[in-house]
């Protein structure tokens, strides 16, 4: 997907289209996750549709559950919610900071070829 680390940089324009495109995907991640939040809020605690966005926003986010679970599947939905949104954000980030950290390292080793 990147240049390798023998070829030239690539364009500028070519470097805001990559990361153009990887905060695309980083928002099909985010959107599939909260997705994943309000069904399984919404099935195991039968919150309304309104009250599942906001509790899986918010453990997306990682500010925590807004509502209390009652059920035991309530509960442990919400637990394998919450690590799963851990890594989400990791994986999402990670995403996001891709073409930036390559191209950073990639001029950084260019310009110690030229010492």
């Amino acid at each position: 997907m990147y240049e390798h680390y023998k070829k030239p940089l690539v364009a500028e324009k070519v470097f805001y289209q990559r990361l153009l495109g990887n905060f695309l995907w980083s928002v099909v991640i985010i959107v599939v996750s909260l997705l994943i939040g309000i069904l399984g809020y919404h099935f195991t605690e039968n919150l309304s549709w309104l009250d599942s966005l906001l509790n899986a926003s918010m453990i997306l986010t990682g500010m925590g559950p807004v509502n209390v679970m009652a059920t035991t599947a309530g509960k442990l939905f919400a637990s394998f919610y919450a690590l799963f949104s851990g890594i989400v954000f990791l994986v999402t980030m990670s995403v996001v900071l891709a073409p930036v950290l390559h191209r950073f390292l990639h001029k950084f080793h260019l310009d110690e070829k030229e010492k």
